[in-house]
């Protein structure tokens, strides 16, 4: 085989490579002396990130303007539609390269809103920077596969449903260790105010009642404490942290 032949099979394999170990999409397009984007998705849905792209492209190739294209994802919310947390427009003039850089946030529960005495609700998703999106963000994460497991779920009256207490449940989850997260069943918001949490302990639930207030402490508190019931084999049925100075727990006869 001659040498141009070999130079010219490694260039392709090294091109193959080099598309298979990127999350990028790039594209040439019409007008602007074919101006080319390429697109980092970052942890976004494709689907949503990809048609996004799409309209910033093509008013980029109608104004030839990059603060235009700014102005624009501010103008029409453009991020927010497409549930993007944070993102990047650059623009090299003399390559003709658009750059877009996206990133979303973390979805940490199903929030299930209920009013008139719990026989009307709507559902959401909260995610870690304490928003609610669309339950369509769950479903769009797990078609490309970048959400796996259950989420935890979030009930509360829609009287109760604040910015302080997406903040506050927002909080007290994002800080759970990854392992005591995973036993996080649900979380529940009375009209009264008071914060009860179900945890799945060995596939066993326990039921824990936080009270009021002082809830940051409270969690630290119960994840230490159901760590060393663990290493006793022992799974309580019930746990009041109520009162943050005094703890009770009660264990089920059956288990």
């Amino acid at each position: 085989m001659k040498r141009n032949q070999i130079s010219v099979i490694f260039f392709s394999l090294m091109m193959v490579l080099f598309l298979l170990d990127s999350d990028a999409i790039t594209s040439m397009t019409p007008g602007m002396s074919e101006v080319r984007y390429r697109t980092s998705f970052g942890s976004c849905p494709s689907r949503s990130a990809g048609k996004v792209t799409l309209q910033l492209v093509k008013a980029f190739e109608d104004s030839g303007s990059l603060k235009s294209l700014k102005e624009m994802i501010v103008r029409e919310k453009l991020d927010q539609r497409s549930f993007i947390s944070s993102y990047s427009v650059s623009y090299d003039p003399l390559r003709k390269y658009l750059s877009f850089n996206y990133e979303c946030p973390e979805p940490l529960m199903k929030v299930q809103i209920y009013k008139n005495n719990g026989l009307e609700s709507y559902e959401a998703i909260l995610v870690d920077n304490g928003e609610l999106y669309d339950p369509t963000y769950e479903v769009l994460l797990r078609t490309d596969k970048k959400l796996s497991g259950d989420l935890p779920f979030l009930a509360l009256p829609v009287g109760n449903m604040d910015d302080d207490v997406q903040r506050q449940i927002t909080k007290i989850v994002s800080n759970m260790e990854p392992v005591f997260r995973k036993k996080l069943s649900e979380i529940i918001l009375n009209e009264s105010g008071e914060l009860t949490v179900i945890l799945s302990v060995k596939g066993h639930p326990s039921s824990v009642f936080l009270g009021k207030d002082e809830w940051d402490d409270k969690v630290i508190k119960l994840s230490r404490l159901v760590s060393y019931m663990e290493s006793k084999n022992k799974v309580p049925a019930i746990i009041n942290l109520t009162n943050s100075k005094k703890v009770v727990v009660k264990f089920n006869d059956r288990f």
